[in-house]
């Protein structure tokens, strides 16, 4: 469908985000190195050593992230008793915290690889998952404060006005409610 309009030649693209730009190259050089390690591995002992790492890291991280899911089901159904009863819900308890990160932590270990297995081990350390938690925590607040006044339907709305061409879409909508008063037929949309 045509309307007309001139399609610009060379249109402006947004710049990309740096997270856009080294992610791809972060997981092929994290993927060489495991390979790496792998073949390193394989060469000082054998295959067959490789392979039990692997199938041993991959039956860790499942009991893992088995154990995690089943302790975060159980918080949340004390949860909602204790609130189904009236008792409003006391401060985080000690091992309330961290699920999250233990299941990444079993994640990493079913991904195979030497690195993954070491990350997803220390991500089973509960002083690691202390430490891990209190930086995101402080990131993500920090975003937040970067991120301006402003709601997230506001955000959603500048998202939609904003077009991937450059052009900005003008528009306001508005609802004029009046009850249960029957409706019409609406007219067709034309183009």
């Amino acid at each position: 469908m045509t309307t007309g309009a001139q399609t610009p030649a060379n249109p402006a693209r947004p710049r990309r985000s740096r997270l856009r730009t080294f992610l791809p190259l972060g997981l092929a050089a994290w993927l060489v190195l495991e390979i790496w390690l792998l073949t390193v591995v394989a060469g000082a002992s054998s295959g067959l050593v490789v392979f039990l790492v692997l199938v041993a890291g991959f039956i860790l991280g499942s009991v893992v992230i088995k154990r995690a899911g089943r302790r975060a089901f159980r918080n949340l159904s004390e949860t909602l008793q204790r609130q189904q009863s009236g008792v409003m819900p006391a401060a985080a308890r000690p091992n309330s915290e961290g699920n999250g990160l233990m299941m990444l932590g079993g994640l990493l270990l079913m991904i195979p690889g030497l690195v993954s297995d070491a990350a997803g081990l220390l991500l089973l350390l509960p002083p690691v998952q202390k430490a891990v938690s209190r930086t995101a925590e402080r990131t993500f607040e920090r975003k937040l404060r970067e991120a301006g006044p402003g709601t997230l339907g506001g955000a959603f709305q500048q998202a939609r006005m904003h077009r991937p061409d450059g052009k900005v879409v003008q528009g306001e909508v508005i609802r004029d409610d009046r009850g249960d008063a029957p409706q019409g037929p609406r007219p067709p949309l034309t183009h």
